[in-house]
């Protein structure tokens, strides 16, 4: 997992290259590079946890970033009219919906592990 937050936070950085340079399309991507990237590093951050409910704090983080990487993924794709970007964006928003599942999933083990103790 903290492989494939890392290489989302690269594909979103690398897609945002992409995208044309406006006053509207930079604040998206100014954005989505911050959310995305607050995606990974939160993950990582995760991993190095003082306790499980340090653990669950920094994953709500991750949770809350990768959900707005979504919106900015959502709202790139329906003002983007370049095809071949399109399916750049589609597959961005795919993955970020997968990592932000697993991650809540990863929140309710967490806190079930925790309740049990």
């Amino acid at each position: 997992m903290k492989e494939r937050t890392k290489k989302f936070t690269i594909d979103c950085s690398l897609l945002c290259s992409k995208l044309p340079n406006s006053r509207e399309y930079n604040a998206y991507v100014n954005q989505l590079i911050r959310c995305s990237c607050s995606v990974g590093a939160n993950y990582r951050a995760s991993q190095r946890a003082k306790s499980t409910a340090d653990f669950i704090n920094k994953l709500k983080i991750v949770e809350e970033e990768a959900d707005e990487s979504n919106f900015f993924l959502e709202i790139l794709l329906e003002i983007n009219k370049n095809k071949e970007l399109k399916v750049e964006l589609d597959k961005l928003l795919k993955e970020g919906n997968e990592i932000l599942a697993i991650i809540v999933a990863s929140i309710k083990t967490a806190r079930n592990n925790q309740n049990k103790t």
